[in-house]
């Protein structure tokens, strides 16, 4: 028996050994995010930061347009505090955004309710909206016709169930309802499917619950969508206060202020002192006055209805 012949050992090199390796630099995408953002802060320093700075510099000058503006200080504030017209037409507007916030919450709220229980129709939708999506002057041309003493649609109709006719924008009493009423019309359907949209955030699981239990869509309403509907609600609530103490075209167009001061709101107050009789810089103080009374009242208003919690946890 021939003798086998061991194979010669080949020794196997070990692996270079590696470094660990150390944590990942994180990329920096901070200007990415400059990048994205410079065009919303350029549009903001161009029509707000700027214009805001140049209108606070006006209200502390006296200026007409037609001179260079002269520094008077707190002089124009001085006269604010002193002039009636301007507190009056604070009143017309307060007045003017009890009615006009009264009815279209109101309106909205049950209009939403009812798309939310009854129906998710996309044309239901689209038609509450078309009213917003007219112009406002064009509403109140069309409602200044609707509402006209011998022509118009809304005293034919009145008058068959007896009623006289009336000059509803010609009226001390009836002109700002009437306003109010217009501007209710054009926005209670977008406010309502701001609404409808908040809605849609409660589970269903909650109505099918009280419903096993007995209650009924009034209940309902009053105990589960009221309460998780809060911060929408503060939202919407805070956007009207601001839009309506702004109201502007639908005066100009069908009233002018009138009657005798009854539809002179704040902004027609602050155009009449600027373009009518070129107070500039006394506009300008009005305009700070408006600023910080706003300011105010929204926050105010954000902490008594408490949007910035949800009971929908």
């Amino acid at each position: 028996m021939r003798n086998a012949v061991a194979a010669p050992v080949v020794p196997v090199p070990e692996p270079p050994l590696q470094e660990a390796p150390g944590p990942r630099r994180a990329r920096d995408d901070r200007w990415v995010a400059w990048l994205f953002l410079a065009p919303v802060l350029i549009g903001f320093a161009v029509f707000y930061l700027y214009p805001t700075i140049r209108g606070v510099w006006y209200s502390l000058t006296d200026y007409s347009l037609l001179n260079t503006p002269t520094f008077v200080g707190g002089d124009n504030y001085a006269d604010l505090v002193t002039d009636g017209q301007f507190w009056d037409s604070l009143k017309v507007t307060a007045y003017y955004v009890v009615l006009n916030i009264g009815s279209q919450t109101i309106l909205a709220l049950l209009l939403a309710a009812l798309l939310h229980r009854l129906t998710s129709s996309v044309v239901v939708r689209a038609t509450m909206l078309l009213p917003w999506l007219v112009p406002n002057v064009t509403v109140g041309l069309l409602w200044m016709w609707l509402l006209d003493a011998n022509l118009g649609f809304v005293n034919h109709l009145l008058g068959i169930f007896g009623v006289d006719n009336k000059a509803y924008l010609n009226s001390p009493d009836w002109a700002m309802p009437s306003v109010a009423l217009i501007n209710t019309w054009a926005y209670t359907g977008y406010t309502a499917l701001l609404l409808y949209a908040g809605m849609l955030q409660i589970p269903a699981h909650l109505y099918e619950s009280a419903a096993i239990d007995g209650a009924g869509e009034l209940r309902m309403f009053r105990r589960i969508t009221l309460p998780l509907l809060r911060p929408i609600l503060a939202l919407v609530l805070v956007v009207s206060l601001i839009g309506s103490f702004q109201i502007f075209d639908t005066v100009a167009v069908t009233t002018k202020g009138g009657p005798v001061g009854a539809t002179r709101v704040i902004y027609y107050y602050i155009y009449q002192q600027a373009f009518t009789y070129f107070h500039m810089g006394y506009a300008a103080a009005a305009a700070m006055a408006l600023v910080l009374i706003l300011g105010v009242l929204t926050f105010v208003q954000m902490r008594l209805l408490r949007a910035s919690r949800s009971d929908l946890t």
